[in-house]
């Protein structure tokens, strides 16, 4: 069953947890003023200013800041502090029944890709990769992340045809498909593999993205993907632009178009690069687990259906 959150209604609370690293507090304050000024009340989780080394505090203080959250009548929406590293370590205990019995609108990117994949496993809860208040919010939105972002988590109606922004999308292999887009950070995809928390790929669209990796890592992620049995179970396939994703050897390497090539040569689905999503200043916000149509051959994506009830 898929379940779509409520919009986010004007002047509403939104609650702010860190389940990842531990965020700038100064880009966190700028962020809560960024949102007080268009209007929204805003709830710090009890432990969002944390820190314990690479994590935003115990692990057991960050389940429980997003476990109250969720089971709050007063909260509308929550919002990730940043990404960073740590969420997979909170997957066992989150109260993943408060999410389907009380369906807010959640929002992150990056390292919250594992929260997010095992909420539409577990619940069927469509969630947000979209701009985060420790991150976008705190330094700066760019205009057109922030004018989809509020755009797509605030209103039920169709966001039309999703296209490329600079030119950057390309399409690798012809072709239109449809089914619920699943993914995020391929990074975090394929540490959920073996794991009770990876939504099924079969029949989906798979988006992906990653931020400085060498291209060896992602042609050996795909790889996983493949071996693995799931990029042959996948409808199309959508890669963002992998920021930072150059080499740091001294030899030639394949470029991104080369190794994505060589790995799905023969899988017969639509492909495209390029696609703004993820670590980019300039972006979508994704809904995943919403259905959807690729289009590789005339370069756009668009959603069949509302992502908010």
């Amino acid at each position: 069953m898929i379940i779509r959150p409520a919009k986010i209604p004007a002047g509403g609370t939104i609650g702010v947890v860190g389940p990842g690293g531990p965020v700038k507090i100064e880009r966190l304050n700028a962020g809560v003023a960024y949102l007080e000024k268009r209007g929204y009340r805003v709830i710090l989780g009890k432990h969002v200013r944390d820190a314990r080394g690479y994590l935003a505090g115990k692990d057991v203080d960050r389940a429980e800041d997003i476990n109250r959250m969720m089971r709050s009548p007063e909260i509308d929406a929550l919002f990730c502090s940043r990404g960073g590293y740590g969420s997979p370590r909170l997957l066992d205990l989150l109260d993943f029944e408060a999410f389907a019995t009380n369906p807010k609108v959640f929002v992150g990117y990056s390292d919250i890709t594992a929260l997010q994949l095992a909420l539409f496993k577990r619940t069927g809860l469509i969630s947000f990769s979209g701009p985060m208040v420790g991150v976008e919010m705190g330094l700066g939105i760019a205009e057109f992340t922030e004018k989809h972002f509020w755009s797509v988590v605030t209103t039920s109606t169709d966001s039309g045809k999703l296209t490329s922004l600079d030119g950057s999308l390309q399409c690798l292999a012809d072709g239109v498909a449809e089914g619920r887009l699943i993914g995020g950070n391929l990074s975090m995809l394929c540490s959920l593999i073996g794991t009770p928390y990876l939504p099924d790929l079969a029949g989906a669209i798979l988006i992906i993205e990653d931020i400085a990796e060498n291209p060896y890592r992602i042609d050996r992620k795909l790889m996983q993907l493949r071996l693995a049995g799931l990029l042959q179970k996948v409808s199309g396939l959508i890669l963002g632009q992998f920021t930072d994703c150059n080499s740091d050897s001294e030899g030639e390497d394949l470029n991104l178009e080369e190794l994505v090539t060589g790995v799905t040569s023969d899988l017969n689905i639509p492909i495209v690069t390029g696609f703004p999503f993820g670590h980019e200043e300039n972006k979508y916000t994704i809904p995943l687990g919403v259905r959807a149509r690729l289009n590789a051959a005339e370069g756009f994506l668009e959603f069949l259906e509302p992502a908010t009830a």
